[in-house]
């Protein structure tokens, strides 16, 4: 067996030098001073975007930032990404690899209590890890799928056997969707989880309130009494919230008002570069989209420099068709950067069969802040490369469930993931449910499950390479940007740090965080 993990220390990157480039900052570029010792008491305010009147706690389809959050508020996962981007114990207390890593021990942390106060044992943990298996529909499903069995060698153990060997299988099992549940659950409005905080009422779409978990296991954290949810999609509401103190903190920051907000001398900044990006999802599987050539039309035909500048105010990077940053040690350097060029997008237009061709493109700032901005942005660029676009502003209330997978073009967006193979697995297998292109490439999955099997990086790295290759000029995905993650947080919070996952703390800011007053 070879030891992969356990509880001692592990050698950590500076802050401001983490492999994905993040920072805490204010406008002036400062680092904020060390954070003191976290104090209890105190109901925590959040303002945050991505809700709907349609969101459960059903771990299975958890899409959007407002389920995410209150799901890490209610449940733990196995394995928690910390802000240095490195996969640390949390369910799981520890792990082991047999040779070739396609066997693996998992040891189950012992001393926690469900909020109905069952003890956590290794019946849960294979439940929960079976509720994303087999013919479920799950988002998860493609990561589990090479899972060939689950053993349970004892009431704190277990072995996950695979189809073939996966250095990052741990990584993997840091997926939001993998949180843990009893054995049996299943009344997703709720919910019962470990978490570090207890459900007091929720109406979805509009507000939840969370109290503490006094039997909490993690020590130093839920530090609050309660938190309180405030679904705010509007943008421009959000920012208001927090400047008038309603709320603590805001996710998903209008990046055309950061450098306002930061001037605010109450208010901090908290900007994190990762693989947050935003895409316009062609469906493989509707006409016009069918042909590649209609495919290659809608990428040629994006702006991509003004994009980013317009609708981003350069908080981010050029994207280039395919999902993984700059930031992944997998990342094609050598990927010719595609430029807007409306000859190359009329020649793959009329190669289609289309002069012009005419799309319906699904906008709403559900998807982003700034998402339908930056519609207008693209249709303008792609008039004057012969492709109409007519943009169909969407409800946000909704937009996840009706919109989304559901219409042949669309707006979405794409939080990062620890590792490139969960990034191209949960959204470009052709067996993922959360495929939004309905993308379908034998070569490009057969790939996939070689590189996952090996543990040569410099061979790894090639096979990545060629998948984003192959999404860059076959798939459904026209990505022309990465955003950094800004959140806006009351100097009253404490505790706050950067992370490349995802905003508000990779999503669990509520557990983490303390108030000074």
């Amino acid at each position: 067996m070879t030891k992969l993990h356990d509880m001692s220390g592990i050698s950590r990157r500076g802050l401001l030098a983490g492999a994905a480039g993040i920072g805490l900052v204010g406008l002036s570029g400062l680092p904020l001073r060390a954070q003191e010792t976290p104090r209890k008491g105190g109901t925590l305010k959040l303002g945050i975007s991505g809700g709907s009147t349609t969101d459960d706690f059903d771990i299975r389809k958890l899409a959007d930032w407002v389920p995410v959050n209150q799901a890490y508020m209610v449940m733990n996962g196995l394995v928690e990404i910390d802000s240095d981007n490195i996969a640390q114990p949390e369910l799981f207390a520890a792990w082991e690899a047999e040779e070739g890593a396609a066997a693996w021990v998992f040891d189950i942390r012992q001393g926690v209590t469900f909020h109905n106060g069952k003890s956590l044992t290794a019946d849960d943990v294979i439940y929960s890890l079976n509720l994303h298996r087999g013919e479920s529909s799950s988002a998860a499903r493609s990561i589990l799928a090479p899972i060939t069995d689950i053993e349970k060698l004892s009431d704190h153990q277990i072995r996950i056997m695979l189809e073939s060997g996966n250095a990052d299988l741990p990584y993997l099992l840091s997926d939001y969707h993998l949180l843990v549940v009893p054995e049996g659950f299943d009344d997703w409005s709720n919910p019962v989880g470990t978490g570090p905080f207890i459900p007091e009422r929720v109406e979805p779409g509009v507000r939840g309130r969370f109290v503490r978990n006094e039997n909490y296991w993690k020590p130093g954290c839920a530090n609050v009494d309660a938190v309180e949810v405030v679904v705010i999609n509007d943008v421009t509401a959000r920012t208001n919230a927090l400047m008038s103190g309603q709320v603590h903190a805001i996710n998903a920051v209008d990046f055309k008002t950061v450098n306002l907000l930061g001037r605010n001398p109450k208010l901090e900044i908290v900007r994190s570069a990762g693989g947050q990006h935003f895409t316009f999802l062609m469906d493989c599987t509707k006409a016009p989209f069918t042909d590649v050539n209609a495919r290659l039309a809608i990428k040629y035909a994006v702006d991509r420099e003004q994009l980013l500048k317009t609708a981003l105010a350069g908080f981010g990077q050029l994207g280039n068709d395919h999902p993984i940053p700059q930031t992944d040690r997998f990342y094609n350097s050598e990927l010719e950067q595609r430029a807007y060029d409306p000859e190359k997008a009329q020649f793959h237009a009329k190669k289609a069969g289309f002069d012009p061709l005419a799309v319906t493109l699904s906008a709403s700032d559900a998807a982003f802040s700034g998402a339908v901005d930056a519609a207008a942005v693209f249709r303008s660029a792609a008039t004057g490369a012969g492709v109409d676009v007519t943009i169909k502003r969407e409800p946000a209330d909704g937009y996840w469930s009706d919109v989304w997978m559901q219409v042949p073009f669309c707006m979405s967006y794409w939080g990062g993931r620890p590792t490139a193979d969960q990034m191209l697995s949960i959204a470009y297998e052709s067996t993922s449910s959360y495929n939004d292109t309905r993308w379908s490439n034998e070569r490009f999955d057969a790939l996939l499950k070689e590189a996952r099997a090996l543990l040569d990086e410099e061979k790894r790295r090639e096979i990545y390479w060629e998948c984003q290759a192959l999404i860059h000029e076959d798939g459904g995905a026209m990505i022309p940007m990465f955003g950094d993650y800004l959140d806006a947080v009351s100097k009253d919070v404490k505790g706050v740090k950067p992370h490349a996952m995802f905003n508000l703390m990779g999503a669990r800011m509520a557990e983490k965080v303390w108030l000074d007053a």
